[in-house]
């Protein structure tokens, strides 16, 4: 009995083994190699085969080093619900350098199908122009994905690319982006302005476009624009999109503006390519503000809803968000329908424009707070100011919104965390604290035993710890804020940290408790009965 149930598992295993392959790519690659560990490929070459050789449930191994080129990435799976993926080998630190001569326009292309790419960092090494009047300058996206189906972006670095950071387009329905820090991506242009989002999203799909658990900041652009710059649309294409417990920070720091966090909107004129079906979810959204000063001057927009009078937004929900800026944090400028619940705002005013008022009876808003410079919280354009009493009787919103004034502003200073879906025991935290003292996170409420090694990292300057030690009783772990000595943006002598009152950082986990004790699983127990 024994010997033909060994005679199954053998050959379960060499299905298995012949279901799932494993390739490798290194920086000596070869065209010519054939992706096995002693005779790997080049990346591009890699990234080039077809189905036939790699397809879903293969893993293309990146070994360590930086890859210098611009590459296409058009691997495809063919089998349902399979993915390729594309990763480091044993945790190496991979690098896709895009500073070279070549007429691409991104450092990663992708026209792939149901790939996961993750774990690696995409930028420019060396000197470059940031300048779009050097002669020597070239506008480079991180990535651009401009079609194929279902792909993922799990825990990339996007960072000092002279473009956008991850541009996910119109025809590259089921993507998820998540887990991605995104960062000093952009350059500026010759009118002096920046240029060069953290990331652009586009979706002609029925299906969720997902943005998730992602870190954008310092971008020479705008953080996120779910938009379409395109005025003579013909067809729809900036709709189902999610946007879900991100934190994005100082949009256009590095070019020495204020820009939207986010913005959601289309400059469609035929009323065709309308905005629509996009949720904005418990998202921190900030700028540099001091508020022990209860500073509001200057235009420091957080969040835009709306564009063009042609294509008001529909259908979007703005729900259990931190909009934090200067004069109008919160823009609402052409939106038709809408839901603006359990935010927290903080400015001069939100900011609508006249004609908004006529879609009023379509939008809900409620269990807002707002703080404001002044008692007219809501400023209409061209007709008035309205105080939050006013505002409610004259529109019936926010019955149950509070408003209070700036001098009363304060939060809790945990604003988020979330654990890293993709890499256990990590998790993202931003934090507040109008004085800039140090904050006391508890995770007793999560999965992290007593006794585990820890360390903190200040997104703002990545490769160092800030903090470390065990986790005691308490569970609670003390982050200390605005310490990190901050990197400044490549080729860029004018950029400013985050003021210490709010910061964004990773904590990672040990457990020191797991051991060659752990409980064997039900697997190893049959293949220990099986004599294996």
């Amino acid at each position: 009995m024994k010997q033909l149930i060994l005679t199954f598992v053998f050959i379960f295993m060499c299905l298995f083994a012949q279901a799932q392959q494993e390739f490798h790519v290194a920086t000596n690659g070869k065209s010519t190699g054939d992706g096995s560990l002693q005779n790997p490929w080049d990346l591009q070459t890699a990234l080039s085969q077809k189905p036939e050789v790699v397809n879903g449930d293969d893993t293309i191994w990146l070994h360590e080093g930086i890859y210098n080129g611009r590459f296409v990435s058009s691997i495809k799976s063919t089998k349902p619900n399979k993915f390729i993926t594309v990763a480091p080998y044993q945790h190496a630190k991979v690098v896709l350098n895009g500073n070279v001569t070549s007429n691409r326009q991104a450092v990663l292309n992708v026209v792939s199908q149901q790939v996961i790419f993750r774990d690696f960092e995409i930028t420019w090494l060396g000197n470059f122009s940031r300048d779009e009047n050097d002669k020597e300058f070239q506008a480079c996206a991180g990535i651009s994905h401009t079609s194929g189906e279902d792909c993922r972006f799990y825990n990339l670095v996007i960072h000092d690319n002279p473009g956008l950071g991850i541009g996910s387009w119109k025809q590259t329905g089921g993507t998820i982006i998540e887990n991605c820090m995104i960062y000093h991506n952009g350059f500026v242009a010759k009118d002096g302005k920046g240029r060069g989002e953290g990331m652009y999203v586009q979706n002609t799909k029925d299906g969720i476009r997902m943005i998730r658990n992602n870190i954008i900041f310092a971008n020479y652009y705008k953080g996120i624009e779910v938009w379409s710059a395109g005025r003579k649309a013909d067809f729809q294409y900036v709709k189902n999109i999610n946007l879900e417990n991100n934190i994005i920070f100082n949009s256009g720091l590095p070019s020495g503006h204020s820009y939207d966090n986010v913005i959601v909107a289309t400059d469609d004129r035929n009323g065709i390519n309308i905005a629509n079906n996009i949720k904005v979810l418990n998202n921190v959204f900030y700028h540099n503000t001091n508020y022990l000063v209860n500073e509001v001057n200057g235009d420091a927009p957080s969040l835009t809803i709306g564009y063009i009078k042609n294509a008001p937004v529909e259908n979007v929900i703005v729900k259990d968000n931190i909009i934090l800026g200067r004069n109008n944090p919160l823009r609402l400028l052409h939106v038709k329908s809408m839901t603006l619940a359990n935010n927290t705002v903080y400015g001069g005013y939100v900011f609508l424009n006249a004609n908004e008022m006529s879609y009023s009876k379509d939008w809900n808003f409620s269990g807002n707070q707002y703080f404001t410079k002044k008692g007219g919280a809501f400023r209409v354009d061209k007709d008035k100011t309205y105080a939050i009493k006013d505002w409610q009787s004259a529109f019936k919103l926010d019955t149950d919104s509070q408003w209070k004034h700036i001098k009363n502003f304060d939060l809790q200073p945990i604003l988020s965390i979330t654990e890293r879906s993709q890499q256990p025991n990590s998790y993202n935290l931003a934090l507040f604290n109008k004085q800039g003292e140090d904050v006391a996170v508890d995770f007793s409420k999560y999965k992290v035993s007593k006794g585990s090694a820890y360390k903190v990292f200040d997104v703002e300057n990545r490769n160092v710890v800030i903090a470390s030690g065990i986790l005691g009783d308490s569970k609670k772990v003390m982050v200390p804020m605005g310490i990190s000595k901050y990197v400044m943006p490549s080729h860029n002598k004018d950029a400013k940290k985050t003021l210490s009152n709010f910061g964004a950082f990773i904590i990672e986990f040990e457990n020191n408790q797991t051991s060659s004790k752990q409980e064997p699983s039900g697997f190893q127990k049959f293949l220990k009965w099986l004599g294996i």
